[in-house]
Protein backbone atom coordinates (compact mmCIF):
# COMPACT_ATOMS: atom_id res chain seq x y z
CA UNK A 1 0.00 0.00 0.00
CA UNK A 2 1.54 3.30 -1.07
CA UNK A 3 -1.24 5.44 0.43
CA UNK A 4 -0.56 6.66 3.96
CA UNK A 5 -2.94 5.26 6.58
CA UNK A 6 -4.84 2.88 4.25
CA UNK A 7 -8.20 1.94 5.75
CA UNK A 8 -9.75 -1.52 5.94
CA UNK A 9 -12.31 -3.55 7.86
CA UNK A 10 -11.51 -6.38 10.25
CA UNK A 11 -13.90 -8.80 8.60
CA UNK A 12 -17.62 -9.20 8.18
CA UNK A 13 -20.15 -6.59 7.06
CA UNK A 14 -23.95 -6.88 7.42
CA UNK A 15 -25.73 -9.04 4.88
CA UNK A 16 -28.70 -7.68 2.89
CA UNK A 17 -32.09 -8.73 4.29
CA UNK A 18 -32.98 -10.68 1.16
CA UNK A 19 -30.01 -12.99 1.71
CA UNK A 20 -30.12 -13.63 5.47
CA UNK A 21 -31.87 -12.39 8.58
CA UNK A 22 -30.36 -8.99 9.47
CA UNK A 23 -28.44 -8.19 12.66
CA UNK A 24 -27.92 -11.83 13.57
CA UNK A 25 -24.93 -14.16 13.69
CA UNK A 26 -25.28 -17.63 12.14
CA UNK A 27 -28.37 -16.38 10.33
CA UNK A 28 -29.78 -19.04 7.96
CA UNK A 29 -29.85 -18.32 4.24
CA UNK A 30 -33.15 -17.17 2.76
CA UNK A 31 -32.33 -18.53 -0.71
CA UNK A 32 -31.53 -21.98 -2.03
CA UNK A 33 -29.57 -23.71 -4.79
CA UNK A 34 -28.63 -21.48 -7.77
CA UNK A 35 -30.56 -18.53 -6.31
CA UNK A 36 -28.33 -18.74 -3.22
CA UNK A 37 -25.16 -18.85 -5.32
CA UNK A 38 -26.30 -15.82 -7.33
CA UNK A 39 -27.51 -14.04 -4.19
CA UNK A 40 -24.15 -14.45 -2.44
CA UNK A 41 -22.33 -12.99 -5.46
CA UNK A 42 -24.78 -10.07 -5.62
CA UNK A 43 -24.26 -9.44 -1.91
CA UNK A 44 -20.49 -9.54 -2.38
CA UNK A 45 -20.76 -6.93 -5.16
CA UNK A 46 -22.97 -4.78 -2.94
CA UNK A 47 -20.61 -5.07 0.02
CA UNK A 48 -17.67 -4.08 -2.17
CA UNK A 49 -19.58 -1.09 -3.52
CA UNK A 50 -20.44 0.12 -0.01
CA UNK A 51 -16.78 -0.11 1.01
CA UNK A 52 -15.77 1.81 -2.11
CA UNK A 53 -18.43 4.50 -1.60
CA UNK A 54 -17.16 4.94 1.98
CA UNK A 55 -13.59 5.35 0.72
CA UNK A 56 -12.17 2.15 2.21
CA UNK A 57 -8.73 1.51 0.69
CA UNK A 58 -8.15 -2.22 1.30
CA UNK A 59 -11.43 -3.95 0.45
CA UNK A 60 -12.83 -7.39 1.25
CA UNK A 61 -15.77 -9.64 0.47
CA UNK A 62 -17.46 -8.54 3.71
CA UNK A 63 -17.79 -12.30 4.37
CA UNK A 64 -21.04 -12.25 2.39
CA UNK A 65 -20.74 -15.83 1.17
CA UNK A 66 -20.32 -17.39 4.63
CA UNK A 67 -22.67 -17.85 7.56
CA UNK A 68 -19.91 -17.70 10.15
CA UNK A 69 -16.24 -16.79 10.08
CA UNK A 70 -15.13 -20.20 11.44
CA UNK A 71 -17.75 -22.85 10.74
CA UNK A 72 -18.22 -22.06 7.04
CA UNK A 73 -14.58 -23.00 6.45
CA UNK A 74 -14.89 -26.15 8.57
CA UNK A 75 -18.04 -27.25 6.70
CA UNK A 76 -15.94 -27.94 3.63
CA UNK A 77 -13.46 -30.24 5.37
CA UNK A 78 -13.45 -34.01 5.72
CA UNK A 79 -13.46 -35.58 9.17
CA UNK A 80 -16.04 -33.21 10.68
CA UNK A 81 -19.64 -34.22 11.38
CA UNK A 82 -22.15 -31.38 11.45
CA UNK A 83 -25.09 -33.71 12.25
CA UNK A 84 -23.55 -35.17 15.42
CA UNK A 85 -23.20 -31.98 17.42
CA UNK A 86 -21.97 -31.43 20.97
CA UNK A 87 -22.32 -28.49 23.34
CA UNK A 88 -18.98 -26.90 24.23
CA UNK A 89 -17.82 -23.75 25.98
CA UNK A 90 -16.59 -21.24 23.38
CA UNK A 91 -13.53 -19.28 24.57
CA UNK A 92 -14.62 -19.90 28.18
CA UNK A 93 -17.52 -17.51 27.59
CA UNK A 94 -20.68 -19.14 26.28
CA UNK A 95 -22.09 -22.54 25.31
CA UNK A 96 -22.68 -23.43 21.68
CA UNK A 97 -23.74 -26.52 19.74
CA UNK A 98 -20.77 -27.38 17.53
CA UNK A 99 -19.79 -30.08 15.02
CA UNK A 100 -17.69 -33.11 15.99
CA UNK A 101 -14.29 -34.11 14.65
CA UNK A 102 -14.66 -37.88 14.11
CA UNK A 103 -11.69 -38.65 11.85
CA UNK A 104 -8.63 -37.19 10.17
CA UNK A 105 -9.37 -33.66 8.94
CA UNK A 106 -8.54 -32.89 5.32
CA UNK A 107 -9.28 -30.32 2.62
CA UNK A 108 -10.16 -32.02 -0.66
CA UNK A 109 -11.03 -28.86 -2.56
CA UNK A 110 -10.67 -25.08 -2.21
CA UNK A 111 -13.17 -23.35 0.09
CA UNK A 112 -13.08 -19.62 -0.70
CA UNK A 113 -10.84 -19.49 -3.76
CA UNK A 114 -13.61 -19.02 -6.35
CA UNK A 115 -15.14 -16.23 -4.26
CA UNK A 116 -11.73 -14.57 -4.01
CA UNK A 117 -11.27 -14.77 -7.78
CA UNK A 118 -14.69 -13.19 -8.20
CA UNK A 119 -13.79 -10.33 -5.84
CA UNK A 120 -10.48 -9.84 -7.66
CA UNK A 121 -12.39 -9.44 -10.95
CA UNK A 122 -14.54 -6.68 -9.46
CA UNK A 123 -11.81 -4.28 -8.34
CA UNK A 124 -8.24 -3.12 -8.86
CA UNK A 125 -7.90 -2.12 -5.21
CA UNK A 126 -5.84 -4.19 -2.76
CA UNK A 127 -8.01 -7.00 -1.36
CA UNK A 128 -7.83 -8.72 2.00
CA UNK A 129 -9.24 -12.16 2.75
CA UNK A 130 -9.96 -13.46 6.25
CA UNK A 131 -9.52 -17.07 7.35
CA UNK A 132 -10.06 -18.52 10.83
CA UNK A 133 -6.82 -19.17 12.70
CA UNK A 134 -5.91 -22.69 13.90
CA UNK A 135 -6.53 -22.04 17.61
CA UNK A 136 -9.89 -20.37 17.04
CA UNK A 137 -10.92 -23.27 14.79
CA UNK A 138 -10.26 -25.90 17.45
CA UNK A 139 -12.18 -23.83 19.97
CA UNK A 140 -15.30 -24.04 17.77
CA UNK A 141 -15.43 -27.86 17.63
CA UNK A 142 -15.77 -30.99 19.72
CA UNK A 143 -12.72 -33.17 19.07
CA UNK A 144 -13.53 -36.88 19.32
CA UNK A 145 -10.58 -38.04 17.20
CA UNK A 146 -7.24 -36.37 17.95
CA UNK A 147 -8.06 -35.79 21.65
CA UNK A 148 -5.40 -33.07 21.60
CA UNK A 149 -5.97 -29.38 20.93
CA UNK A 150 -2.38 -29.01 19.77
CA UNK A 151 -2.46 -31.95 17.31
CA UNK A 152 -5.71 -30.71 15.77
CA UNK A 153 -4.33 -27.16 15.53
CA UNK A 154 -1.30 -28.40 13.56
CA UNK A 155 -3.59 -30.30 11.18
CA UNK A 156 -5.71 -27.19 10.65
CA UNK A 157 -2.57 -25.10 10.12
CA UNK A 158 -1.56 -27.36 7.21
CA UNK A 159 -5.06 -27.12 5.72
CA UNK A 160 -5.12 -23.33 6.12
CA UNK A 161 -1.77 -23.09 4.38
CA UNK A 162 -3.15 -24.99 1.40
CA UNK A 163 -6.08 -22.59 1.19
CA UNK A 164 -3.92 -19.50 1.75
CA UNK A 165 -1.52 -20.43 -1.07
CA UNK A 166 -4.43 -20.73 -3.50
CA UNK A 167 -5.95 -17.45 -2.29
CA UNK A 168 -2.60 -15.78 -2.94
CA UNK A 169 -2.55 -17.26 -6.44
CA UNK A 170 -6.09 -15.91 -6.95
CA UNK A 171 -4.79 -12.37 -6.43
CA UNK A 172 -5.38 -11.74 -2.71
CA UNK A 173 -2.99 -9.07 -1.39
CA UNK A 174 -3.40 -9.64 2.37
CA UNK A 175 -4.44 -12.90 4.03
CA UNK A 176 -5.70 -12.38 7.56
CA UNK A 177 -6.07 -15.09 10.19
CA UNK A 178 -8.70 -14.41 12.86
CA UNK A 179 -7.48 -15.51 16.29
CA UNK A 180 -9.75 -14.13 19.05
CA UNK A 181 -8.76 -17.25 21.01
CA UNK A 182 -5.32 -15.64 21.44
CA UNK A 183 -6.93 -13.35 24.02
CA UNK A 184 -7.98 -16.29 26.19
CA UNK A 185 -5.62 -19.27 26.07
CA UNK A 186 -2.33 -17.60 26.90
CA UNK A 187 -0.26 -20.69 27.73
CA UNK A 188 -1.30 -22.38 24.48
CA UNK A 189 -0.58 -19.21 22.48
CA UNK A 190 3.01 -19.25 23.65
CA UNK A 191 3.50 -23.02 23.60
CA UNK A 192 2.14 -23.68 20.11
CA UNK A 193 -0.46 -21.08 19.05
CA UNK A 194 1.93 -18.70 17.31
CA UNK A 195 3.89 -21.64 15.92
CA UNK A 196 0.79 -23.11 14.24
CA UNK A 197 0.02 -19.66 12.83
CA UNK A 198 3.53 -19.59 11.36
CA UNK A 199 2.79 -22.96 9.75
CA UNK A 200 -0.40 -21.54 8.23
CA UNK A 201 1.54 -18.70 6.51
CA UNK A 202 4.50 -20.84 5.41
CA UNK A 203 5.71 -20.02 1.91
CA UNK A 204 3.34 -17.09 1.34
CA UNK A 205 4.70 -14.05 -0.50
CA UNK A 206 1.63 -11.86 -0.02
CA UNK A 207 1.21 -9.90 3.21
CA UNK A 208 -0.14 -11.77 6.20
CA UNK A 209 -2.10 -10.50 9.18
CA UNK A 210 -3.45 -11.85 12.46
CA UNK A 211 -6.60 -10.30 13.91
CA UNK A 212 -7.03 -10.52 17.69
CA UNK A 213 -10.03 -8.84 19.27
CA UNK A 214 -12.56 -9.09 22.06
CA UNK A 215 -15.30 -10.40 19.78
CA UNK A 216 -18.50 -9.33 18.09
CA UNK A 217 -20.86 -7.07 20.01
CA UNK A 218 -22.98 -9.98 21.25
CA UNK A 219 -24.14 -10.25 24.87
CA UNK A 220 -21.77 -13.08 25.82
CA UNK A 221 -18.81 -10.96 24.74
CA UNK A 222 -19.99 -7.67 26.24
CA UNK A 223 -20.74 -9.46 29.55
CA UNK A 224 -17.23 -10.95 29.52
CA UNK A 225 -15.68 -7.55 28.92
CA UNK A 226 -17.36 -6.25 32.08
CA UNK A 227 -15.32 -8.76 34.09
CA UNK A 228 -11.95 -7.64 32.70
CA UNK A 229 -11.48 -4.60 34.92
CA UNK A 230 -10.29 -1.11 34.06
CA UNK A 231 -7.34 -2.27 31.94
CA UNK A 232 -7.48 -5.02 29.32
CA UNK A 233 -3.92 -6.32 29.12
CA UNK A 234 -4.55 -9.61 27.29
CA UNK A 235 -2.46 -8.47 24.31
CA UNK A 236 0.55 -8.34 26.61
CA UNK A 237 0.63 -12.16 26.56
CA UNK A 238 0.74 -12.74 22.78
CA UNK A 239 2.41 -9.60 21.42
CA UNK A 240 6.05 -10.40 22.37
CA UNK A 241 5.82 -13.71 20.52
CA UNK A 242 4.05 -12.13 17.55
CA UNK A 243 6.70 -9.39 17.39
CA UNK A 244 9.28 -12.10 16.70
CA UNK A 245 7.05 -13.97 14.25
CA UNK A 246 6.90 -13.77 10.46
CA UNK A 247 3.41 -12.22 10.51
CA UNK A 248 3.47 -8.84 8.74
CA UNK A 249 0.44 -7.13 10.31
CA UNK A 250 -1.25 -7.32 13.71
CA UNK A 251 -4.90 -6.25 13.84
CA UNK A 252 -6.24 -5.24 17.24
CA UNK A 253 -9.14 -3.63 19.08
CA UNK A 254 -8.66 -0.09 20.43
CA UNK A 255 -11.62 2.33 20.27
CA UNK A 256 -13.96 2.25 23.28
CA UNK A 257 -11.97 -0.59 24.83
CA UNK A 258 -9.80 -0.61 27.92
CA UNK A 259 -6.72 -1.75 26.03
CA UNK A 260 -3.76 0.42 27.08
CA UNK A 261 -2.52 1.94 23.84
CA UNK A 262 1.12 1.61 24.88
CA UNK A 263 0.86 -2.19 24.47
CA UNK A 264 1.34 -1.52 20.74
CA UNK A 265 4.96 -0.81 21.64
CA UNK A 266 5.35 -4.59 22.15
CA UNK A 267 4.90 -5.17 18.40
CA UNK A 268 7.19 -2.33 17.30
CA UNK A 269 8.29 -2.95 13.71
CA UNK A 270 5.08 -4.66 12.66
CA UNK A 271 2.34 -2.99 10.67
CA UNK A 272 -0.67 -2.41 12.91
CA UNK A 273 -4.34 -2.41 11.97
CA UNK A 274 -5.71 -0.17 14.71
CA UNK A 275 -9.38 -0.72 15.55
CA UNK A 276 -10.81 2.79 15.54
CA UNK A 277 -14.47 1.74 15.18
CA UNK A 278 -16.47 0.16 18.02
CA UNK A 279 -18.51 -2.75 16.63
CA UNK A 280 -20.31 -3.38 19.94
CA UNK A 281 -22.29 -0.13 19.73
CA UNK A 282 -24.86 1.32 17.34
CA UNK A 283 -23.46 4.78 17.96
CA UNK A 284 -21.70 6.02 14.84
CA UNK A 285 -18.33 7.54 15.62
CA UNK A 286 -17.52 11.06 14.52
CA UNK A 287 -14.52 11.47 12.23
CA UNK A 288 -12.80 13.35 15.06
CA UNK A 289 -13.28 10.40 17.45
CA UNK A 290 -11.65 8.12 14.89
CA UNK A 291 -8.85 10.64 14.39
CA UNK A 292 -8.24 10.83 18.13
CA UNK A 293 -7.82 7.04 18.39
CA UNK A 294 -5.33 7.17 15.52
CA UNK A 295 -3.43 10.06 17.14
CA UNK A 296 -3.01 8.00 20.30
CA UNK A 297 -1.81 5.00 18.29
CA UNK A 298 0.74 7.11 16.41
CA UNK A 299 2.64 7.54 19.67
CA UNK A 300 3.55 3.84 19.43
CA UNK A 301 3.53 2.96 15.73
CA UNK A 302 5.10 4.79 12.79
CA UNK A 303 2.65 6.44 10.40
CA UNK A 304 3.77 4.30 7.45
CA UNK A 305 2.84 1.19 9.45
CA UNK A 306 -0.57 2.33 10.72
CA UNK A 307 -3.68 0.91 9.04
CA UNK A 308 -6.96 2.36 10.41
CA UNK A 309 -9.49 -0.44 10.81
CA UNK A 310 -12.58 -1.62 12.70
CA UNK A 311 -12.36 -3.40 16.06
CA UNK A 312 -13.96 -6.57 14.70
CA UNK A 313 -16.54 -7.68 12.16
CA UNK A 314 -19.82 -5.79 11.78
CA UNK A 315 -22.18 -8.63 10.75
CA UNK A 316 -24.59 -8.13 13.70
CA UNK A 317 -25.06 -4.39 13.01
CA UNK A 318 -27.74 -2.71 10.93
CA UNK A 319 -26.50 -1.89 7.44
CA UNK A 320 -27.03 1.86 7.81
CA UNK A 321 -25.04 1.83 11.07
CA UNK A 322 -22.17 -0.09 9.45
CA UNK A 323 -22.27 2.28 6.49
CA UNK A 324 -22.01 5.28 8.80
CA UNK A 325 -19.12 3.74 10.69
CA UNK A 326 -17.20 3.05 7.46
CA UNK A 327 -17.69 6.67 6.39
CA UNK A 328 -16.40 7.84 9.78
CA UNK A 329 -13.34 5.58 9.51
CA UNK A 330 -12.39 7.05 6.14
CA UNK A 331 -13.03 10.63 7.22
CA UNK A 332 -11.07 10.21 10.46
CA UNK A 333 -8.10 8.74 8.62
CA UNK A 334 -8.17 11.68 6.19
CA UNK A 335 -8.00 14.14 9.11
CA UNK A 336 -4.77 12.50 10.27
CA UNK A 337 -3.33 12.37 6.73
CA UNK A 338 -3.86 16.12 6.47
CA UNK A 339 -2.22 16.69 9.86
CA UNK A 340 0.79 14.56 8.90
CA UNK A 341 1.16 16.44 5.60
CA UNK A 342 1.61 19.82 7.34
Amino acid sequence: MKKLLPTSTAGSLPKPSWLAEPEKLWSPWKLQDQELIDGKRDALRLSLQEQQHAGIDIVSDGEQTRQHFVTTFIEHLEGVDFENRKTVRIRDRYDASVPTVFGAVARRKPVFVEDAKFLRQQTNQPIKWALPGPMTMIDTLYDDHYKSREKLAWEFAKILNQEARELEAAGVDIIQFDEPAFNVFFDEVNEWGVATLERAIEGLKCETAVHICYGYGIKANTDWKKTLGSEWRQYEEAFPKLQKSSIDIVSLECHNSHVPMDLIELIRGKKVMVGAIDVASNTIETPEEVANTLRQALKFVDADKLYPCTNCGMAPLAREVARGKLNALSAGAEIIRQELAK
